[in-house]
């Protein structure tokens, strides 16, 4: 296994990271113990990287107990920021949030210190440096090492990194956004800004939810696709991509998934790129492509499908800005809009 660096953390970490969200009995693996199997074939391959958050069901509960007895060995991050039930302050970036949450969070975890505590999506509400200032405090009673953030646009990342800066407070050592072939919207900015900040960016979704395993074919169709779930899946321009990636994977001699997982690594502004196995062979394929690189003549091939920095459609779990989902905030009042 060859590790990397965790950004400037110091923190060593394996290119693959486990994503726990299908271990959550609600939505992944009913079977915890099974999920614990999983979670310690991963540990003995050398993934050494667990990603939850509080809002993925029980996941915590069951990473907890699984990784009981092995806690110094793994490098664990969870995240904070996804509403809790309907109580309004039981979410986003708030000190008062925040400082409640994160004792949830360890005592689910059954653990003293996160390694990587996360805002799981920006919060407009929240002043940047409330939410900092929180974090900081959790650093200094020895709770969280590092802290970091997801799904946010560029811009916000400059401004909470001089936030830090200006006002003395730990700043985001990393960065959760969304990565595949299917999406590669963030090589614009967000990778460039995290590199020029010496972040480390942990990436999900590299198997573009489901679409570059293979399962999901032009003129076939499965359960799968017709859950409301998973529309995504039923995005023709996605399968378009998908039946040309195909064919190139098997020119390679490797499974789609490992080009895919291979892909996401080897951009040089990715730490590690998170794999979502809830069951056993499930890790079993993506663990036989650890070690696959991609050549630049493939990686030219895929440029040539997908090009850098462009996403086929967007992601339905992406995060939206207010800007974007709200229209009153990109309109005129009606009395405003002549020209005259």
């Amino acid at each position: 296994m060859q590790y990397r660096t965790l950004g400037r953390t110091g923190i060593r970490v394996s290119p693959y990271a486990l994503g726990t969200l299908m271990f959550a009995t609600s939505v992944g693996n009913p079977d915890p113990e099974d999920s614990a199997r999983v979670i310690h074939k991963a540990l003995d391959a050398g993934i050494n990287f667990v990603d939850t958050s509080d809002a993925y069901g029980d996941s915590e509960v069951v990473v907890g107990k699984a990784v009981k007895g092995r806690r110094d060995d793994v490098v664990l991050a969870t995240k904070v920021g996804r509403p809790q039930g309907e109580d309004p302050n039981r979410q986003g970036g708030s000190r008062r949030w925040i400082t409640t949450a994160v004792e949830d969070s360890l005592r689910r975890l059954q653990t003293d210190h996160l390694d990587l505590y996360q805002i799981h999506v920006p919060d407009p509400e929240t002043d940047v440096e409330e939410t900092l200032s929180a974090l900081s405090d959790l650093i200094h009673a020895g709770k969280v090492r590092a802290i970091g953030a997801s799904n946010t646009p560029a811009s916000e990342i400059v401004a909470a990194q001089w936030t830090a800066q200006r006002r003395g407070l730990a700043r985001f050592r990393t960065e959760q956004p969304p990565y595949s072939i299917l999406n590669r919207g963030i090589e614009r900015e967000v990778l460039p800004v995290a590199q020029r900040y010496g972040m480390g960016t942990l990436v999900w979704g590299p198997l573009g939810q489901g679409m570059l395993t293979g399962r999901v074919r032009k003129g076939r169709d499965s359960d799968l696709r017709r859950a409301p779930m998973f529309r995504h899946l039923r995005d023709e321009r996605r399968i378009d991509v998908v039946e040309q990636l195909v064919p190139l994977a098997a020119e390679a001699g490797m499974p789609l998934t490992h080009l895919a997982m291979a892909f996401a690594i080897a951009h040089p502004g990715v730490t590690s790129a998170l794999i979502g196995a809830r069951t056993m062979s499930h890790l079993d394929d993506l663990l036989a492509g650890l070690d696959v690189a991609l050549d630049d003549d493939l990686l030219d091939r895929i440029d040539e499908i997908v090009p850098p920095g462009t996403d086929v459609s967007p992601l339905d779990q992406a995060y939206q800005p207010p800007a974007v989902q709200q229209p009153g905030l990109r309109r005129r009042p009606a009395g405003e809009r002549s020209g005259g």
